[in-house]
């Protein structure tokens, strides 16, 4: 039935949706929920070689790929190994749903230049508290993206005997 006060949105607005809607974490959001997100979405630009984030700073923030590429990757003995290379339509930094969480790795861009929007942690908990089917429909989302994580983690090892690669694992490759 047709109702003349539901908000319309703008072409603008419905393709910001659509791009949303195909991130994982967000998938199961419809437009009116995804419509509490987009004030609080900052789009900052980076450079190659830029740092977003260090393994042990803060999560304050979810970031999430517009345009560009960025690595994501651990500290070993002075080495950097990659965990996976993240791009347009997905997101990285989903521990910032978690209060007081830090990062558990860093992300520096390595594409030539990268758009991210960024959201504070402050307004994605401030969404999640005071919208309980939103925070459920989110969960629901990232408790799935864990469980491929471990799924692949335990593939990984069968595999290779207890040696395997860590960025075999963290792939977005279910």
């Amino acid at each position: 039935m047709y109702n003349p006060f539901k908000k319309r949105y703008n072409s603008d607005e419905l393709a910001l949706f659509k791009f949303l809607s195909d991130i994982k974490q967000f998938e199961h959001l419809n437009e009116d929920e995804l419509s509490l997100f987009t004030p609080y979405m900052y789009l900052r630009k980076y450079k190659q070689n830029e740092v977003v984030f260090f393994s042990g700073d803060p999560s304050h923030a979810l970031y999430i790929v517009k345009k560009g590429t960025v690595s994501l990757s651990i500290s070993i003995k002075d080495e950097f190994e990659e965990l996976a290379q993240v791009d347009s339509g997905h997101c990285f930094g989903d521990n910032s749903f978690i209060d007081g969480a830090t990062r558990i790795y860093n992300s520096l861009v390595i594409s030539e230049q990268a758009e991210i929007y960024v959201i504070p942690q402050i307004n994605l908990m401030d969404i999640l508290e005071n919208h309980l089917e939103i925070k459920a429909k989110v969960m629901a989302s990232i408790v799935a993206l864990y469980n491929d994580y471990n799924r692949n983690i335990f593939k990984e090892y069968k595999s290779n005997l207890g040696f395997f690669q860590l960025g075999n694992v963290y792939r977005h490759n279910p």
